[in-house]
């Protein structure tokens, strides 16, 4: 389940095991189902480390997890202010579960601004652990506190933890010979080794990390390990934290396999290098920096042995002619970006689609118009994906619909690309791309075969019995045209951006070449080969629920919620926006009624309508975060009722 987490303190079903504890002079126990834990401080306190190490923990421990960081958008807010508040959620269970939960029943806030910028989001009984140390009066007056929280009673609701972090931090660290901002540093590790008793995670994990990631700075490890275990003993010793919480590995939620934490960014970079592998080619990435594709980018040009190489280009237009070069080169060509860098590409994804080669397009979406949300995530890019071009020059759109799922999702857009010689797209955004879940790792044999046939001699014979090559002959099947490596003997062409002759691929103004050309790389698009679409529909429900890329966990969670309650309701997620199944249209037709939830204010559902004549109904959100599975369990009810 996905339902929202009632708090430690209050949950009915858990099992308390304290009177063997009490027996054995320790602490009682209690067990959970499931929990949601966040993070929240300054951007310069490790929010973003202390998560991401207590996801490694838990996903070794064997949880099934979700994770939501959340980044401020400025490189650097003044300290204590809200706009400088980094936070990171972390939902892990006993059972499978698909979203980083609804609202947190544990929150670590490293200073007023964290508190305050999470406070709304708790529910009545959730657990409040907070670093007293920062809440000086000024530090409370700068995000507009004009009394303490902590002794006013506006936190009566909650259970409130006041331990004083850094003060704690700094007097763990005594023996060693750093100064007080420095010690100060390690706070965040303080509250890692704390939280790490509540929940029992592994702490070798950590402490290993900590030893390879200050290799070069021993001391700093031996300090950052040191408030590390002062935290965990902290918890054990203090009469503040009477319980501790077990949430028993989800052993019936994965198949057998080898797993790992996986972040979307992460997922997408090996999917890359195997499709790289599984075509044989050598991947060519070249890309411009830009929130929040970058990841990618860092990530390949660590894997060089594997035939990857790296181009970081003076700009996004510098960035994508190199890959599309390199494409005619014959190699897997790609370029990543986000939004705005779709715009500047867009001419020669034009001219892409115009020399027909193989190019992936990796639009990581933010939120938008121009710089928009740089650090916020929505799917508003579908409509530029598929129209923001001059001229008629369709491209296929290909979206993952989890953080693992973009691994599948670019060995299928690497396929499509090479079969079809055809410029693709691939839409994540920056909740898939920043947030992860345990990946099963895909044995070899497991991966599709993506091989590659390059054209190696004269392909037509003219009338007069000559033997030539024409770059524009195409596959009777797949109507893509042969892909030639230049420097090959006998098939030389030219290439460029004005139109081709049908099969002999010379420049042409002739009208009716023209419209022979556009239609047939339109017919080409048209009839690119994707599977029928799966519709989840156990009781025969009047109502469908049709999503796309990463409103797949909260839309699943939430027809969950509403089958439990006994509502009839089907759900069906496309992967391949362009072109659509080809059983989509009669699936929209079974149905009485179709909602189409977005991160955006109804692209799909304009699509839908426009080409399937269906009266799709729009739930939109673009406020710059996921769904949440309860207020998309509430819309869709209301949307049953009507």
């Amino acid at each position: 389940m996905t339902s929202q987490v009632s708090s430690p303190a209050e949950q009915a079903d858990s099992t308390v095991v304290g009177e063997q504890r009490r027996a054995a002079g320790t602490k009682d126990v209690r067990r959970l189902e499931r929990v949601v834990i966040r993070f929240a401080g300054d951007s310069g306190d490790g929010m973003q480390l202390t998560g991401d190490r207590f996801t490694s923990e838990t996903a070794s421990f064997g949880n099934d997890l979700s994770t939501l960081p959340n980044f401020p958008a400025e490189i650097r807010a003044p300290a204590g202010t809200l706009p400088g508040v980094s936070s990171f959620q972390l939902h892990f269970a006993d059972h499978d579960i698909l979203t980083p939960g609804d609202a947190p029943n544990v929150l670590v806030a490293m200073n007023p601004a964290a508190l305050k910028a999470n406070a709304g989001d708790l529910p009545r009984g959730a657990e409040i652990i907070v670093n007293t140390d920062e809440f000086t009066r000024r530090a409370m007056q700068k995000v507009g506190y004009d009394a303490s929280p902590l002794e006013d009673g506006s936190l009566d609701g909650y259970h409130v933890h006041p331990v004083p972090l850094t003060t704690l931090t700094v007097e763990a660290l005594k023996e060693f010979d750093l100064s007080r901002k420095e010690a100060e540093r390690s706070k965040n590790m303080f509250a890692l080794g704390l939280l790490s008793w509540m929940y029992h995670r592994p702490t070798e994990g950590t402490e290993k990390f900590l030893r390879s990631k200050f290799a070069k700075k021993p001391d700093i490890a031996a300090a950052n390990i040191a408030a590390y275990r002062a935290g965990w003993n902290f918890g054990e010793t203090t009469e503040d934290f009477a319980v501790s919480y077990e949430v028993a590995p989800a052993t019936t939620a994965f198949p057998p396999g080898t797993y790992r934490n996986i972040s979307g960014n992460l997922a997408l970079a090996y999917g890359l290098i195997a499709a790289s592998l599984q075509t044989d080619l050598p991947l060519f990435l070249g890309s411009y920096p830009i929130t929040p594709a970058s990841d990618i980018l860092h990530e390949l040009s660590r894997h060089k042995n594997f035939g990857v190489r790296t181009f970081q280009a003076e700009d996004e237009i510098a960035g994508i002619g190199a890959a599309l070069g390199a494409a005619f080169g014959g190699s897997l060509a790609v370029t990543t970006t986000s939004g705005p860098g779709v715009a500047l590409k867009s001419e020669t994804i034009g001219l892409a689609v115009s020399l027909e080669l193989p190019l992936l397009v990796v639009d990581i979406q933010r939120g938008g118009p121009s710089t928009g949300l740089p650090t916020k995530t929505e799917q508003a890019d579908l409509l530029q994906a598929m129209y923001g071009r001059n001229g008629e020059a369709p491209v296929p759109v290909v979206a993952p619909c989890t953080p693992a799922d973009c691994f599948d999702a670019a060995l299928e857009a690497a396929r499509i690309a090479v079969t079809y010689r055809t410029p693709v797209f691939l839409l994540s955004d920056g909740y898939l791309a920043n947030g992860s879940e345990p990946w099963r790792v895909p044995e070899p044999g497991e991966l599709p075969d993506l091989a590659v046939r390059f054209a190696q001699g004269p392909n037509h014979s003219l009338a007069d019995g000559t033997e030539v090559f024409w770059p524009y002959k195409r596959d009777p099947h797949t109507l893509a045209r042969p892909w030639a490596v230049p420097g090959t003997p006998g098939l030389e062409h030219r290439i460029g951006g004005i139109e081709k002759q049908d099969g002999t691929g010379n420049i042409s103004y002739d009208p009716a070449n023209h419209d022979f050309m556009v239609r047939t790389r339109q017919a080409k698009i048209d009839g690119v080969a994707v599977p029928d679409l799966e519709v989840d529909d156990p009781d025969g429900a009047r109502t469908l629920v049709l999503g796309w890329g990463s409103t797949y966990g909260p839309i699943t969670a939430a027809v969950r919620r509403l089958r439990g309650a006994g509502e009839a309701v089907a759900q069906a997620h496309l992967r391949h926006l362009n072109p659509f199944p080809a059983n989509l249209g009669a699936v929209l037709k079974r149905y009485d009624k179709v909602v189409v939830p977005e991160m955006n204010l109804g692209q799909l559902a304009t699509l839908v309508r426009a080409k399937y004549l269906v009266d799709a109904h729009s739930y939109n959100q673009v406020n710059g975060m996921p769904f949440k599975a309860e207020q998309l369990a509430a819309a869709l009810k209301e949307a049953i009722d009507d």
